[in-house]
């Protein structure tokens, strides 16, 4: 049974060309008149350069970041060292005026007039950094001797289809969970039309503080709640950490499926044999249906310094967004229509990719039911003299199409085992 948000997202799926506010101003948010003193989103970026002392400039940005090695005396030696933050400490709003100022536009705009999703990604995780930040600011230092990173995108919900290439956007955020060296930040996306902001997607990354080297952890403030509904969120983030943990232990990386998959994958086995020759080897492809071998999709990035960080890596808003395109193409050549974003599931950042990588990216449908598609992506560094691969994300795209789309069958255990893996997070994402 589809929650009522995942019945909302299906029955606007369709809903993708012409997408424009009717009239030159319904778009246009009377807070985001020239002058507002709201950070811009063009700015966010620019903050976080000051924050840590990096440059825009290549060859200086390589000298900043030697010079940082030398903050490593200001970090605090236990938590119980910093001072206790609260959750307004963090909170910021950032303004996106697609509507007020229409030379944003070409950036964010695809070529069916809706907004390119890849570029809000990198919105958003610039926007958790700076919010982590926020939490620990220390106004006695000129520099923070912390490298925020982002760990995981733990969640994103898509709470409206469409998303107006001329109208203005809002993001609001704030932590709000922290662990000893980890802190959870939650943003809100919404959109002005029609004279109010409406709800366009929540999302929750949890980020981690290390060293100025980034070579170790280190501790962040701690985080009070004030009053009970800020306890009720910080119990909430308390929750996801204990979920995160669960999930992890039961991967099927790890552990063997359940019973109930185990029945389910050779359901799948049993709905390929031949009759005709009654032999374990010879497999049939079910009506409407399309083997896992054949719904996949590559791609490789040459990584520039131009999609470097703050830290001299490549940027995981960039890595973000070819993932996400990636799977999307995937997920519209399998569906054989343009399809609809409905949920980013458990992006894990297992390691940084250094400036100069061949970064080859893999996506491959792995479930789906009904109108619904689920797309994993793999990305992984590729060495070429030393001819080695080394896994740095994972991506998880919840999508929906217009119409009923084919079943995906695997034929291998391994294969099985993506199955499965998608049904999981795809059940996680409807059950919402």
């Amino acid at each position: 049974m589809f929650s009522p948000r995942m019945l909302l997202l299906r029955s606007s799926a369709s809903l993708t060309t012409k997408h424009l506010c009717t009239g030159a101003r319904k778009g246009r948010a009377p807070d985001m008149v020239e002058g507002n003193p709201l950070l811009h989103v063009s700015n966010v970026r620019n903050r976080l350069r000051e924050i840590v002392g990096a440059s825009t400039n290549w060859s200086d940005h390589q000298q900043a970041m030697t010079e940082r090695v030398s903050l490593s005396s200001m970090l605090a030696k236990s938590q119980s060292d910093l001072p206790v933050k609260s959750m307004k400490d963090s909170f910021l709003e950032v303004h996106l005026p697609l509507g007020s100022e229409p030379q944003l536009r070409e950036k964010y705009l695809t070529f069916h007039n809706t907004v390119r999703f890849g570029r809000i990604l990198e919105d958003l995780d610039s926007l958790a950094v700076l919010i982590s930040y926020s939490h620990t600011y220390n106004p006695a230092l000129k520099r923070s001797p912390l490298s925020i990173v982002t760990a995981l995108v733990d969640k994103i919900d898509m709470r409206q289809q469409v998303i107006y290439p001329d109208c203005d956007i809002k993001f609001t955020g704030h932590v709000t969970w922290v662990g000893k060296t980890s802190i959870e930040a939650k943003m809100h996306m919404t959109q002005y039309r029609d004279g109010a902001y409406s709800p366009v997607l929540d999302a929750t990354f949890v980020m981690v503080a290390r060293d100025p080297e980034n070579k170790r952890a280190a501790f962040v403030n701690p985080l009070r709640p004030q009053g009970p509904e800020e306890e009720e969120i910080f119990q909430q983030g308390e929750a996801n950490k204990s979920r995160r943990v669960e999930l992890s232990t039961a991967s099927l990386l790890k552990v063997a499926p359940t019973a109930e998959e185990r029945k389910i994958v050779h359901g799948l086995f049993l709905n390929t044999l031949d009759t005709k020759t009654v032999s374990f080897r010879s497999r049939v492809l079910p009506p409407s249906s399309v083997w896992m071998e054949d719904a996949k999709l590559k791609g490789l990035e040459i990584c520039h310094p131009q999609e470097r960080n703050i830290f001299n890596r490549i940027f995981g808003g960039f890595l973000m967004r070819k993932a996400y395109e990636l799977g999307w193409a995937n997920a519209c050549s399998f569906g054989g229509c343009r399809p609809s974003l409905v949920a980013v599931d458990d992006i894990l950042f297992q390691k940084p990719v250094e400036i100069g990588s061949l970064l080859m990216l893999s996506s491959q449908v792995c479930y789906t039911e009904g109108k619904h598609i689920q797309v994993r992506v793999h990305s992984e560094v590729f060495d070429p003299l030393a001819r080695q691969h080394n896994t740095t994300n994972v991506f998880h795209f919840t999508f929906v199409s217009d119409r009923d789309v084919p079943s995906i069958v695997p034929q291998t255990y391994g294969e099985s085992m993506l199955y499965l893996d998608g049904k999981r997070h795809f059940n996680q994402t409807v059950d919402q």
